[in-house]
């Protein structure tokens, strides 16, 4: 598959450096040519312009690509070079980096598949610092979301599908020592085991209330 990426910062190259390996052929552009010195000497195509120029994207090979990634330093520029190599070119995989969180989930809402970089960032760290529970998953209306959750220690010896699931919130999977398995009738939680757990919207504050009195029982 041809895969344009638009930008040949550090995460441009880097992803220009996975595809080529996966056998893919790529095209990247930066308005900077001399960004191109990170690519080494991988067989890219090397395209001088800006990503949202149609002249500039056809040098690269639009018409005969499978997928757009516009990663630049810009916001502005990266959403409107994905939204003309999905609307103008009809690029069926199309990824946008942005900085801002509210931009992103706009931009995914009109369905653009976004990566909040500030966001993803701010999660993982918390996600380590505090042990807190952040979204792995949100599909693009916002109505359901993944999450990971230390299992409580009062749920531990106990069927993990015995656990009510008609609260708008259900286990689907479970980490233990570093193996993730989908949770089958007979699995028996276990200190440790870290639970994914699918949400919808409406159901986040009926697995919160359940989590908060689970504690309070456990502390009693």
């Amino acid at each position: 598959m041809h895969v344009i990426v638009a930008g040949c910062g550090r995460v441009g190259s880097g992803l220009a450096t996975q595809l080529v390996a996966d056998g893919h052929s790529v095209a990247v552009i930066d308005k900077k040519a001399t960004a191109f010195r990170r690519l080494g000497d991988i067989d890219v195509e090397r395209i001088d312009g800006l990503a949202f120029d149609r002249r500039t994207l056809v040098r690269a090979g639009i018409e005969r690509a499978g997928a757009f990634a516009a990663v630049t330093s810009g916001d502005n520029s990266n959403i409107l070079a994905a939204r003309i190599a999905r609307d103008n070119f009809q690029i069926p995989n199309v990824v946008a980096r942005i900085y801002d969180p509210a931009r992103a989930s706009i931009y995914a809402r009109l369905g653009i598949a976004t990566v909040a970089t500030v966001a993803w960032t701010t999660d993982q760290v918390l996600r380590r610092l505090l042990a807190r529970r952040v979204s792995d998953w949100t599909d693009q209306s916002g109505s359901l979301s993944l999450f990971e959750q230390l299992i409580p220690l009062s749920w531990c010896g106990r069927r993990l599908s015995d656990l009510p699931e008609d609260e708008g919130w259900q286990i689907v999977a479970v980490s233990r020592a570093g193996v993730a398995h989908l949770v089958r009738d007979d699995m028996v939680g276990q200190e440790g085991d870290v639970l994914h757990v699918m949400v919808q919207s409406a159901g986040l504050s009926a697995l919160d209330a359940r989590l908060t009195a689970t504690e309070s029982t456990a502390r009693s």
